[in-house]
């Protein structure tokens, strides 16, 4: 008897399963692909984190149930961590939680203050977590366009004039995945402005935090005076300190939201292992001179990539926070659409790359370039778009493509 199942539904194909099996394919057939697809991290955590992990695990009893929302040395070790690199007090028994990163806390807070029905604002292109957590919880999802061509604030009460019923939330995520856009102080303060004004809770997603280059820490918006009376913020270990597989993260901010997403994961899970957390800790409260190499490599390769596939005649800017690359198509390759050309270059060039239609069909002109191969790696995959660049053919007239959100 078939079934429909209501909420598995209204998820789209996965627009990356087409790249990521030709990938598969192509690698069981022995070729060596270059891969900037996933912002996955190569390199591992710092050496102290790891000695505190094998230290902890060794205690026969430590391997009991952990606690969902997190340990009191870590929601602490969290509320430092504002203090020192934002100036931000944080009360470390309501203002902040532990979470299975930032994805599973975006997630859960989803699905705590979501009714059927409600609106919630999300950018477009985005991190599929943003809508879709959402979606998943029975939300309708209004597009807010961002990138470098939009107006965000026009763009952002145009969208709050036409819904019915108003919005009830917006998602930020700055630095932004994909596009690596970044704001200021002011565009917070604005935000919550207007927040306020419209009855909106405000969760910002700031994952890349400390993935920042030329000198420019990206600012929190718990920062705004007032911002906790309307918004949560979200923040991970995953990218900072080379930990994504561990599945470390934060929620900090308003007190009723914190409270909500402590509630529905009381009933999910028992936390994170709690070697894990003790873990985390000594990343948090230890020397941080391992951060500053972890953006010293990112930038690194940032320079290599971008200089690199100017000179192939591929102009792409230069992102100024986060893991990734935002390339507009090459000019000649725009007509194929994100997804055909993201097929060829990993073809026809070995070189794998996200198709910006995954982050919706306003990334639909892009792909996003992950900095995670190394120098040499990277200069590989540059000759090799310059290859392809120099030789591929495109068709005058491509096939109709079709335009799914992911």
């Amino acid at each position: 008897m078939p079934f429909d199942f209501h909420r598995i539904k209204r998820l789209p194909p996965y627009v990356f399963a087409e790249v990521n099996e030709m990938k598969a394919r192509a690698r069981a057939q022995g070729e060596d692909i270059v891969d900037f697809g996933m912002g996955n991290p190569d390199t591992p955590p710092p050496a102290h984190v790891i000695d505190k992990l094998v230290e902890t695990v060794r205690d026969p009893k430590i391997h009991r149930y952990s606690t969902s929302r997190g340990i009191p040395g870590l929601r602490r070790a969290n509320a430092a961590y504002y203090e020192r690199r934002f100036g931000v007090e944080v009360d470390p028994d309501s203002e902040t939680i532990v979470t299975l990163g930032s994805k599973e806390g975006l997630a859960n807070l989803a699905q705590a203050i979501t009714t059927p029905g409600d609106v919630i604002l999300a950018p477009n292109p985005s991190y599929p977590i943003h809508p879709y957590g959402f979606i998943i919880a029975g939300a309708v999802i209004r597009h807010i366009p961002v990138g470098p061509e939009q107006d965000f604030f026009l763009n952002l009460e145009q969208a709050v004039r036409h819904c019915v019923p108003p919005p009830t939330a917006i998602v930020l995520n700055y630095p932004a995945n994909p596009t690596a856009e970044v704001v200021d102080l002011a565009f917070y303060e604005e935000m919550v402005r207007f927040a306020k004004a419209q009855d909106l809770f405000i969760l910002s997603d700031l994952a890349y935090a400390e993935i920042y280059f030329d000198g420019n820490p990206p600012p929190s918006i718990l920062q705004v005076a007032g911002a906790k009376d309307v918004a949560v913020e979200f923040t991970s270990l995953s990218k900072t300190y080379s930990m994504p597989g561990w599945r470390m993260g934060f929620a900090t901010g308003n007190r009723r939201l914190i409270a909500a997403l402590t509630r529905i994961k009381s009933y999910l899970d028992y936390g994170a292992f709690t070697p894990i957390q003790v873990a985390a800790c000594a990343a948090l409260n230890g020397p941080q001179d391992c951060v500053e190499a972890v953006r010293d490599l990112y930038s690194g390769r940032r320079d290599v990539l971008i200089e690199g596939l100017a000179a192939a005649g591929w102009a792409i800017p230069s992102p100024q926070a986060t893991m990734f690359a935002w390339a507009p198509l090459p000019e000649r390759f725009a007509p194929l659409g994100s997804l055909e050309f993201s097929k060829r270059l990993l073809d026809e060039a070995k070189v794998a790359v996200s198709p910006g239609i995954g982050f919706g069909e306003y990334g639909d002109g892009y792909v996003r370039i992950a900095l995670v191969e190394n120098e040499h790696r990277t200069r590989q995959a540059i000759r090799n778009v310059r290859r392809f660049l120099q030789t591929a053919e495109v068709e005058d007239e491509p096939e109709q493509r079709t335009m799914v959100r992911s």
